[in-house]
């Protein structure tokens, strides 16, 4: 799904380089790459602050954290997703409220968000699935209507860029009082082990993350705030330091890739490729295909057959998880995530990917599919 050594061997000395720097200092934790690559970012991003800590699902935490949320605030989020969303949520003693995803773009649909807000909702957390940011404007106005905090999980859209109705464009994760994104080796811009950051454009919220994120302390030994220990370390911001200058690059990669791919499955019977939506550029974290009429898991054995990796995000939505039977959702409450949960499949998708690779691809997926047509054209898949 990924070649992390093709894309290393490509920057090699400059990523030996940086981490030789590291090695020499020996400052491992809150060295001076750390600050160097919080800036870089923050510049690139076009954001106040940016703050480093130990993984995606650590800056959710410490979102809320920071925020000061109180046990029995609710927060809406999506069921479409990896489990850190709502993980956080149940871990903080929060309540998770669910509203469903649009069908072309995998992220929260924003006309359902008003209909789950109650006295005791407190924020919105919309995740932008894949690469490709949620209705932003529109989420926006809501959490301003409502006085509630919008707090985006940025994890797999760094880089991307969401067009305003006036035409002014701000960079996923800057929007809302807090983004939160992960540095995790498989994302757009990955580091080479775990790593994570939170951005704000809010000075007096950046102190509190600060503080929050190494025990609670401003001052050494002095503790203000209840806080975790969730540093980003040197190592990781001297790795990222350096692919941060290719971040574009590796994102004009991906997007050639999945040109091509629509070239060759955009006139496939039953499968829908994916959609590009007007308001947000995409980044293709992920190149997910819908499929309809095809046992989904044969198509994936086949695939693998002939060395084609292929995953399944997500199997199951996080209403229906046995971990949070207690939320009471039901199958049937959140129709579009249910059916997205059996008709998605994701092909490779990184930046090493050659043309080569690509028809090979698509042509076993193509021969898959014309001999294994639908009767009647009903739906076949198997969960």
């Amino acid at each position: 799904m990924v070649d992390l050594k093709g894309q290393y061997l490509k920057i090699k000395n400059e990523i030996d380089s940086a981490i030789q720097e590291v090695l020499d200092s020996a400052a491992f934790i809150n060295g001076p790459q750390v600050g160097r690559f919080e800036a870089e970012l923050a510049a690139y991003l076009g954001v106040r602050h940016v703050i480093g800590c130990a993984n995606g699902t650590d800056a959710l935490q410490i979102a809320l954290m920071a925020l000061k949320l109180e046990p029995g605030d609710e927060v809406i989020t999506t069921p479409f997703s990896f489990i850190s969303t709502i993980e956080v949520i149940r871990l903080l003693k929060l309540t998770p409220v669910l509203a469903d995803v649009r069908q072309d773009t995998f992220n929260i649909d924003a006309s359902l968000i008003e209909k789950c807000i109650s006295s005791r909702t407190r924020a919105i957390i919309p995740v932008h699935l894949f690469g490709q940011n949620a209705e932003m404007s529109q989420i926006m106005e809501i959490a301003h209507k409502h006085q509630l905090y919008v707090i985006e999980d940025a994890a797999q859209s760094i880089g991307s860029d969401y067009i305003f109705p006036d035409g002014k464009s701000a960079k996923s994760g800057t929007m809302g009082i807090i983004g939160c994104t992960s540095f995790f080796p498989t994302k757009n811009l990955g580091g080479y082990g775990d790593g994570g950051a939170l951005l704000t454009n809010d000075d007096n919220l950046a102190n509190r993350i600060r503080s929050v994120i190494n025990h609670g302390m401003k001052v050494k030994y002095y503790y203000q705030d209840v806080g975790v220990n969730s540093r980003l370390d040197s190592l990781q911001a001297a790795v990222l330091s350096v692919k941060l200058k290719y971040l574009g690059k590796y994102s004009e990669a991906r997007c050639r890739a999945a040109s091509l791919y629509d070239r060759e499955l955009a006139s496939v019977p039953r499968i829908i490729i994916p959609f590009r939506a007007a308001y947000s550029t995409h980044i293709f974290h992920q190149y997910t295909i819908q499929l309809y009429g095809y046992d989904r898991d044969m198509l994936k054995n086949y695939l693998h057959e002939k060395g084609i990796p292929s995953m399944i995000y997500y199997p199951v939505p996080l209403h229906l998880q046995d971990a949070y039977h207690d939320l009471n959702y039901n199958a049937g409450d959140l129709p579009v995530s249910e059916e997205l949960s059996r008709t998605v499949l994701s092909l490779p998708m990184h930046t090493e990917l050659t043309d080569q690779e690509l028809n090979y691809i698509t042509a076993h997926l193509i021969s898959f599919i014309q001999n294994n047509q639908p009767e009647n054209g009903k739906k076949i898949l198997r969960t």
